[in-house]
């Protein structure tokens, strides 16, 4: 397999994490998008929106981290215990992988944006939209461990990273004990690997 991104991509880090903890060997193509290598026709083949991450497994070309989770857990996960074969449990994940492509690419991730990488997007309305989230996030985890069920899944796994790197978009965790917890979990996981901290926003004190 091969996986092109880069370490700083919360999107990117989503994928490289579960192919980690399913013990699947890949080579990370390291890209090079302050280039603009994304945006070169060797790369567009492979997505034509010019993002990163993309999965190559054999003759399997796959762009977009949600729909390489789904793939990976569906392919390689006899156990079904990442993507559930349930319906209810199935629609649960599903709620989660379209939270994190909403309110968490709006929220923490666009704030993180805007301090990592000097984006022009509205600051105080990302942070506004990530204290909503989390403040929902630290109520349903106060019922459960894992944001789907019982147990782990791609759900926990598509939003972690932004969470986790909410600090680095001046959003601070410390309110949210439940969350930081369910965060602990998931660093607990074998196979486990981090991103990257950019010490950005509150990340000093907080990550």
């Amino acid at each position: 397999m091969k996986l092109y991104g880069i370490p700083l991509s919360g999107h990117t880090h989503r994928v490289e994490l579960f192919l980690n903890i399913l013990k699947l060997p890949h080579d990370y193509v390291l890209m090079d998008l302050a280039g603009g290598e994304h945006k070169q026709a060797p790369f567009l083949a492979k997505n034509a929106f010019g993002e990163v991450p993309v999965l190559e497994d054999g003759d399997v070309t796959l762009a977009d981290s949600h729909a390489i989770l789904v793939y990976l857990a569906s392919r390689y996960d006899a156990s079904a215990q990442w993507l559930p074969r349930d319906p209810v449990a199935a629609a649960q994940v599903q709620r989660w992988l379209a939270i994190a492509a909403g309110k968490i690419a709006g929220g923490p991730a666009t704030a993180r944006l805007v301090n990592v990488f000097g984006a022009q997007r509205n600051l105080a309305a990302a942070q506004t939209m990530a204290s909503n989230l989390l403040t929902v996030m630290e109520q349903e985890l106060q019922s459960r461990r894992w944001l789907a069920g019982a147990h782990a899944t791609i759900a926990d796994l598509a939003c972690y990273s932004y969470i986790a790197h909410a600090p680095e978009g001046g959003i601070s965790l410390k309110p949210y004990p439940h969350v930081l917890a369910w965060l602990a979990q998931i660093r607990a996981l074998p196979g486990f690997v981090a991103m990257p901290v950019t010490q950005v926003g509150l990340a000093a004190e907080e990550l």
